[in-house]
């Protein structure tokens, strides 16, 4: 079993697929969740039961690693509220404004947000085979936001939701780019402090709902939704990101971001009973495609 989960924590294509499924999952989730919890108490609730059983896991590790910390604490309070937290409130907010359309276009955009961060930030080297590949993949998530009718895209209109979805992916973006300069601390250590930033600012959002009158306290169904978004898209799949990261460098560990729309495809068919239609295919295959080649098989690329 430590052989098998060490041959996992060494291979990052896998980490990031899992991580992208994961986040595929809270997009099915935040679906199901409509009518059963509100975005704002949703968003907290996730952070907040983090925060609570990290700490009670890692609190020798927490307090070793404090003393490199506690310098770091606008660095803490940026990474958990704002990349994390805020970009989750973002994105739930944002599904109630616009169109699927405009989300998957939208969320195609993260690569290229990290790999120009990178370059403009870090002085990263994007090579053409990078710039290929996210171009690639990206015409892969058009293909699914489109639904294989480019004539779609002639009827775009901004609007609030598109605008905050916009702000969640440069958020999650600038998220990335923040691990490059993590400190010296393990991965599950600075999770458990970002989580406990994300609970305290996501705290007023799900303040402001309940006093609006607009907070739906979790059904059955909603203590379900918040069981899966704790473990899987806000612990697994941050966790795997961090290592991933840590593996191949922010630039690389992005592109496959791309990924998210494409296994929210999947999940539609199999567990909402929506179709699959040949342009989920197609799509699939650009997207593969276009991760490989950005990956930067060479050794051009970028390593934290």
């Amino acid at each position: 079993m430590r052989r098998l989960a060490a041959l996992l924590w060494s291979q990052p294509a896998l980490l990031l697929t899992l991580t992208t499924l994961f986040w595929a999952g809270n997009t099915v989730a935040g679906k199901v969740a409509v009518g059963d919890i509100s975005p704002g108490l949703l968003t907290f609730a996730r952070w907040i039961l983090l925060s609570l059983i990290l700490p009670l896991l890692y609190a020798r590790q927490m307090r070793d690693a404090w003393q490199t910390l506690r310098d770091r604490w606008l660095y803490l309070a940026a990474m958990g509220g704002l990349g994390l937290a805020v970009f989750n409130l973002l994105f739930y907010f944002s599904a109630h404004h616009t169109t699927a359309v405009n989300i998957g276009i939208l969320q195609g955009a993260i690569p290229i947000i990290v790999l120009l961060g990178a370059f403009l930030l870090h002085g990263a080297r994007i090579t053409r085979r990078q710039v290929l590949g996210v171009i690639v993949g990206l015409i892969g998530v058009i293909t699914v936001a489109l639904r294989g009718v480019p004539t779609q895209l002639a009827d775009l209109s901004l609007n609030s939701g598109d605008l905050l979805m916009a702000g969640a992916c440069i958020l999650y973006a600038g998220y990335t780019l923040g691990l490059k300069s993590r400190p010296a601390v393990p991965g599950i250590v600075l999770f458990s402090y970002f989580s406990i930033a994300g609970a305290c600012l996501s705290a007023p959002f799900a303040v402001t709902e309940w006093w609006a009158g607009s907070m739906i306290w979790p059904n059955g169904t909603g203590w379900i939704v918040i069981a899966y978004i704790t473990v899987f898209p806000s612990f697994l799949s941050q966790i795997f990101f961090l290592r991933s990261v840590d593996l191949i460098g922010p630039g690389r560990s992005g592109v496959f971001v791309n990924l998210t729309p494409i296994f929210s495809a999947l999940l539609g068919v199999f567990l909402l009973g929506e179709a699959f239609r040949l342009y989920h295919g197609a799509a699939l295959g650009l997207v593969v495609l276009g991760i490989w080649w950005a990956r930067g098989a060479s050794g051009s690329a970028e390593r934290s």
